[in-house]
């Protein structure tokens, strides 16, 4: 197992690695000039090369990528180009917000989807999994965006249960969590959604198995042979998704985040973005690759804890 973990680890830094050569040049591709945009059309040349050489604009690209790749290497992503301040700084405080919006979600997605699945799952061929299956295909064909909206209008406006926007930050901790309770659900429907079929595929397709025959030819009920045998082994698929879930909710939250107006990454990038502050753009984006980097490794090494065979 350690020989194991020390590979992948290896793996994960080369693919890292690489995925910073990527982001930079996919970053510095992009048309247009940070100097020229911060001075505005009507500066003169002279002080746009003049800002360039103070950014460092002007020196080789294979240089500039060295000198931002050593900085990462010891945790300093730059300054902004538009905030003169530390983007290291500037992704952490937007992390406050967007991790704990992430981790919520995925938590409300996991605990609506699952005893949907297993329902689902325990029911195959009747029309209650019918029903089901109608009701999670709704939840995936419904804009989040739409559904977020629809949540402010009946727990903000009309019946004022909760904050319709905004971040107060985490020295109100209740405050701050009210805050995020509606941005969670309206992102965690469609994962719920598509997290309730993922099991109830794979649940239904453990169930055929001789081993779950077997169990219930033992004299266990259908429902003790779906928990404490069709269950875990169902749980891979379910895993490998989570692990992309919370991969695309810490990274794809943009649109909730600008709907409840709140300082998260997403929003940062976009920003970012508009305002040609690559250096941002750049550190925000490695640091999400390295977040799914992360999380791929910890549901490969989830795999070996629920299948013991694995860990072979």
């Amino acid at each position: 197992m350690l020989r194991y973990v020390t590979r992948r680890l290896i793996s994960l830094g080369l693919s890292l690695l690489v995925a910073s050569a990527l982001i930079f040049a996919v970053v510095e591709l992009v048309p247009g000039d940070p100097a020229s945009f911060m001075l505005g059309t009507g500066a003169q040349p002279e002080t746009v090369a003049a800002l360039r050489e103070q950014l460092g604009l002007d020196l080789p690209l294979p240089l500039r990528y060295l000198h931002w790749l050593g900085g990462v290497a010891t945790g300093d992503l730059g300054h902004s180009f538009t905030y003169k301040t530390p983007v290291a700084g500037m992704i952490l405080d937007r992390l406050q917000v967007s991790l704990p919006l992430a981790l919520l979600a995925l938590v409300l997605a996991a605990a609506v989807a699952l005893p949907i699945g297993m329902f689902a799952a325990a029911r195959r061929g009747r029309p209650a999994e019918t029903a089901v299956m109608g009701a999670t295909q709704i939840g995936i064909a419904l804009p989040n965006f739409w559904f977020a909206m629809l949540l402010v209008l009946v727990f903000a406006v009309n019946l004022r249960l909760l904050p319709a926007g905004g971040f107060p930050g985490w020295s109100h901790p209740g405050a701050a969590l009210k805050a995020l309770i509606l941005p969670a659900v309206a992102l965690a429907l469609p994962q719920a959604a598509i997290l309730a079929r993922v099991l109830r595929s794979a649940l239904v397709e453990t169930l055929g198995q001789d081993y779950i025959r077997t169990a219930r030819a033992k004299g266990l009920t259908a429902g003790q042979a779906l928990t404490r045998h069709a269950l875990r082994n169902a749980l891979i698929p379910v895993l490998t998704v989570l692990g992309m879930q919370f991969s695309f909710l810490l990274a794809g939250a943009i649109i909730i985040e600008n709907v409840f107006y709140l300082p998260g990454l997403g929003r940062l990038i976009f920003q970012a973005i508009t305002q040609r502050d690559l250096i941002v753009v750049q550190g925000a984006v490695l640091v999400l690759v390295a977040a799914v980097i992360l999380v791929t490794f910890l549901v490969d090494l989830s795999y070996a804890l629920v299948d013991p065979r694995l860990r072979r």
